[in-house]
């Protein structure tokens, strides 16, 4: 890649990518390095389209990494080493390298850079500017360039260390840039992503500009009730200050106050006078980045990086320069809450919950409750500087919360991005009890009628349509489309509630957070547009037309389908001549048995009440179907669990719909081929449950017993086909 200039931006020129012709920022381009560092304004708008190669996308609904290389899922490619590709090799040592960089000869106004990692976005990726907290570095995201910039044109704001530019002109400087870039590229979302002061910056930015489609994503946002220290000394306000009296630096406040004002203050001092496991906390939240629960081996490492870097951290912020900007905080955190009434923008708000600095869980919760269109993530075990922790994937929290779009809204069918290997092993691990007790067994069918176990007999190409009864609470879910992805690299795009989504108030349904993983693999809310958009795009589309009202079935209906009357599905996949795959699941009275149900729960005022009051808090779906499957109340019914048995998936000859979407408009055709698709079910159904009699590997025990003998990763056998 070819390097005509430093991407740096005075705050006296145009924020869009110009030379900085000022000597400050010459200054700058001559320490930074270049080879990590920098964009001109002629590649700005070229670089983008060159480096399409590295996008990841979903093709004919099987997922591809790129031209170089096959799927890294399907090549059982070593997860660890794709992770550490993912992110770029770079690790705490970076941010000090680099920050030793940025603040050599450093001077002049705050300015833009672009990180060079950040060089592989495709054309049409949204605008993404990184507002830093305390250190004003602009490097918090150092370890995240590599992957945000495959899908955000990344600029950071560097505020050096000897700037005193006011919270005001800061605020401007922002909002110049957002109007600037608005007006070039008005039907593309801005995301401004800040830590600490960085999101009071963009909470004022937002305020100001209603009109701009902005996104805020916000890492432990200040508190105005933690920085207030009006009339008293540095020392009595972080004594008294809410964020530290819990802290881990607490031990050092009789220490600073008996330090007079004349004596030098430096961040190297305090860290050298704490020791042992004090001194981990204090890195991962004043110096950024240590894992929350490191290996001895990975802290000592860290630990010593540390000690050879204490310098940059006094460089960073000396006793004058941390003063202005607590204070800035101070006056950034006031001036933010006293206009959350104007900020209309999507937010989401990152809490850490060993924050040592600012009581950032409380406070998320607050903005969340604060704002209209507001989410907040929880980190229980990260520190106050979140991006740099090596547990925490900024794009994989995106993706999971929903929040990635190119356009005004988003389009859950071309703003999906795959898992990665690493993200689909980290989904795998949090649900790999339910695989265990589960133990799937998929069979499929080939052309010539043959059964076979695995997913042989399932199309390559798409669409293809996947119909099915739903089991209980959903629970064959996970097992069935992580081995889609496992077996075949097929991304099962399902059709979902709108409870995985969106809320129409709060109450007492689980935070949508809970739902991330199901985002993440594929799911999209249910609607017409959607499955069009999913059809259209040759994608594996996963439909349960029973629903809710089949996931949450009555005592003794299992197995029992709740499909409406209108045959809509047959037509649709019809107009884009989709494949029909009719498939059965067997299992659930294997793991509970429903005692208390429904209209069980109905007859007693209190459950009545509370089933009404959460079925209010999401969408209603199906309001003028008719027959019990309009009946979309949500609850939760009475189980009685049992020693896990085994699940079971038989996937019936697809049924082509290719050629036939004129006979299909036939309203009696049309019908008759949905009545042949649930047919289909049934007999998959039928033919499970008998099967099943003469498996001896039915129930957990053995199972166990057969991995014992033959390793926990081999396949245990079923019943003979």
């Amino acid at each position: 890649m070819a390097i005509t200039g430093t991407s740096s931006f005075s705050v006296n020129f145009s924020p869009v990518f110009r030379r900085d012709v000022t000597s400050a920022s010459g200054n700058l381009k001559r320490n930074l390095d270049l080879k990590r560092f920098a964009v001109s304004s002629e590649q700005a708008s070229t670089s983008s389209s060159t480096t399409t190669k590295t996008k990841k996308f979903v093709e004919n609904g099987r997922m591809w990494k790129n031209s170089r290389e096959e799927s890294e899922t399907a090549r059982g490619v070593n997860v660890e080493e794709s992770e550490e590709r993912e992110r770029n090799g770079k690790g705490l040592k970076n941010y000090f390298d680099e920050a030793k960089d940025m603040i050599r000869s450093d001077a002049g106004p705050p300015r833009w850079f672009s990180p060079l990692e950040s060089g592989s976005h495709t054309h049409d990726s949204p605008l993404l500017l990184f507002l830093p907290g305390i250190d004003g570095v602009g490097l918090g995201l150092t370890m995240q360039h590599q992957r945000l910039g495959q899908i955000f044109d990344i600029w950071c704001l560097h505020i050096p260390v000897e700037d005193r530019t006011s919270f005001a002109d800061l605020v401007k400087l922002v909002e110049r840039t957002v109007r600037s870039e608005n007006h070039r590229l008005p039907n593309r979302p801005i995301y401004l992503v800040g830590e600490s002061l960085g999101a009071c910056i963009a909470l004022a930015v937002s305020a100001h500009v209603p009109d701009v489609d902005l996104v805020l994503i916000l890492a432990n946002p200040g508190s105005l009730d933690a920085w207030v220290y009006k009339g008293k000394s540095l020392t009595d306000a972080l004594s008294s200050a809410t964020s530290f009296s819990k802290s881990q630096l607490q031990p050092l406040i009789p220490i600073l106050k008996l330090l007079p004002d004349q004596i030098p203050f430096s961040l190297q001092y305090i860290l050298r006078l704490m020791e042992g496991d004090p001194l981990r906390m204090a890195a991962d939240n004043l110096v950024k980045g240590l894992a929350p629960e490191p290996t001895f081996g990975k802290l000592s490492q860290d630990l010593l990086t540390m000690s050879s870097y204490l310098s940059v951290v006094a460089d960073i912020l000396p006793k004058d320069t941390l003063l202005w900007k607590l204070e800035m905080l101070r006056l950034a955190s006031a001036y933010a809450n006293s206009r959350l009434h104007a900020v209309k923008a999507e937010t989401l708000i990152l809490s850490s919950g060993r924050d040592q600095l600012l009581p950032s869980q409380e406070e998320g919760e607050k903005l969340r409750l604060a704002l209209p269109k507001c989410q907040n993530r929880r980190f229980d075990d990260s520190g106050h500087f979140l991006f740099l922790e090596d547990g925490v994937d900024l794009v994989t929290v995106i993706k999971g919360a929903g929040f990635y779009r190119r356009g005004k809204y988003i389009d859950y069918v071309s703003d999906y991005m795959p898992p990665t290997p690493s993200e689909f092993k980290k989904i795998q691990e949090s649900n790999r009890w339910i695989y265990l007790a589960t133990g799937p067994v998929l069979l499929s069918t080939l052309e010539d009628g043959k059964i076979v176990r695995g997913l042989a007999g399932i199309p390559s190409e798409g669409p293809v349509l996947y119909v099915s009864y739903h089991m209980l609470l959903g629970l064959e879910l996970y097992p069935l489309v992580s081995q889609f992805m496992i077996e075949s690299n097929i991304v099962l795009r399902g059709i979902a509630h709108p409870i995985a989504f969106k809320r129409l108030k709060d109450g007492k349904l689980p935070e949508l957070s809970t739902f991330d993983p199901f985002r993440m693999m594929g799911a999209v809310p249910v609607s017409a547009t959607n499955f069009y958009k999913l059809l259209s795009s040759k994608s594996h589309v996963l439909l349960y037309p029973g629903g809710m009202r089949e996931a949450l079935h009555r005592k003794g209906e299992e197995y029992k389908l709740f499909w409406p009357e209108r045959s809509e599905f047959v037509r649709m996949a019809a107009r884009f001549g989709a494949k029909i795959v009719p498939f059965g699941a067997v299992g659930e009275d294997d793991i509970g048995q429903v005692v208390f149900d429904y209209d069980d729960l109905m007859k007693i005022p209190y459950f009545r009440a509370g089933i009404d009051e959460i079925s209010n808090e999401v969408v209603k779906l199906r309001i003028d179907a008719s027959g019990e499957v309009s009946n979309q109340d949500i609850h939760l019914p009475g189980i009685l669990p049992k020693v896990p048995g085994r699940f079971y998936f038989y996937f019936g000859k697809p049924i082509e719909t290719e050629g036939r979407k004129r006979e299909l408009r036939d309203k009696v055709k049309c019908h008759e081929l949905y009545l042949e698709v649930k047919s289909e079910v049934e007999n998959c159904i039928a033919y499970l449950k008998e099967k099943r009699e003469n498996d001896p590997y039915r129930n957990l025990l053995p199972r166990l017993i057969y991995q014992a003998t033959h390793g926990s990763t081999s396949e245990v056998p079923t019943f003979e086909l």
